[in-house]
């Protein structure tokens, strides 16, 4: 029988963020491991990068990203715990809430802005926040994400719930805006992931299910923008297609429920329509502009 609390919203916080497994924050602290060096922060296993042909420069930079897919296959059985947390949520009306800031926040955004157009699902199902607030997605935010309680008010504003999933993304681990965010969620009975570099960090302290992608040092001392954002999106691309498939929104291996919002869509979804019902172009095309998915005309015509 379903619990009648998951329906209630979350509306307010009294927790002190100075308990828990992870760090003690306070609005604006920074984070740190017990002074411990972060992988994220470690020098780059290149030297004198300015000295480099363009040649080199590219066949380094490949050959660290060739680390990224195997980081990321070895953080598989993570991945596969969050994802099948997720589903049964979801089927119920839950959600999932990416939070971050920079480039990892970025990264929650863009994944988020492609689940309506791919898979044809309300963008309010799964939801990007980043330290700062949409301006962030262009320009720095100064201070944005050092702030412990917006990413939690920020949760509160969107009806958060014990149905919904919150998943923070940080290279480093250490972002306070997220970890004071999963920290509040998780004591409120929210399930809570996270996805970062740095393994046994403060923000997987807070998380449920970790996802630690250990990636190495950076080609550029501490940009993160690149082996480690690259990991995190291959693992967002992961969670949220596999959620989708689980939910329905993929048929064989196509996007049957993709909106058609151009040309080129048009003739895929006409396509798959022709190769699935075995029509002429035209008659597929009409049908999908009537039903306005390949799913609908699928389903109308076979009854």
């Amino acid at each position: 029988m379903e619990n009648n609390n998951d329906k209630t919203k979350v509306t307010s916080s009294s927790l002190s963020f100075g308990e828990g497994r992870g760090e003690a924050l306070g609005r604006g602290e920074a984070v740190s491991l017990r002074g411990e060096a972060l992988i994220t922060e470690q020098p780059s296993l290149y030297h004198d990068l300015e000295k480099k042909s363009v040649r080199e420069i590219l066949e380094d930079i490949n050959t660290e990203d060739r680390k990224v897919a195997l980081a990321t296959r070895k953080a598989i059985p993570q991945i596969e715990k969050l994802v099948t947390e997720i589903v049964p949520r979801m089927k119920q009306g839950g959600r999932i809430f990416y939070m971050g800031a920079g480039t990892s926040g970025r990264l929650g955004v863009l994944d988020a802005s492609e689940i309506p157009p791919t898979f044809g699902m309300p963008n309010t199902l799964v939801v990007g926040l980043i330290a700062g607030g949409d301006t962030a997605l262009r320009n720095p935010v100064e201070n944005a994400e050092d702030d412990t309680e917006r990413g939690w008010q920020e949760l509160l504003e969107h009806g958060i719930n014990k149905k919904d999933v919150v998943i923070g993304i940080a290279a480093s681990g250490t972002t306070p805006y997220v970890i004071g965010a999963m920290r509040t969620a998780r004591r409120h009975g929210i399930l809570t992931g996270c996805i970062t570099s740095n393994p046994d960090s403060p923000m997987a302290a807070e998380a449920d299910i970790p996802i630690e992608m250990v990636v190495g040092p950076e080609y550029v001392t501490g940009s993160s923008r690149m082996k480690s954002g690259t990991g995190q999106k291959m693992i967002l691309n992961m969670i949220t297609t596999s959620v989708m498939i689980r939910l329905g929104r993929v048929k064989g291996n196509k996007m049957v429920n993709m909106q058609l919002s151009n040309k080129k869509l048009v003739d895929r979804g006409t396509r798959m329509i022709v190769e699935e019902l075995g029509l002429e172009y035209n008659r597929a095309k009409a049908l999908l502009l009537m039903h306005g998915s390949v799913k609908k005309v699928i389903e109308a015509y076979k009854k």
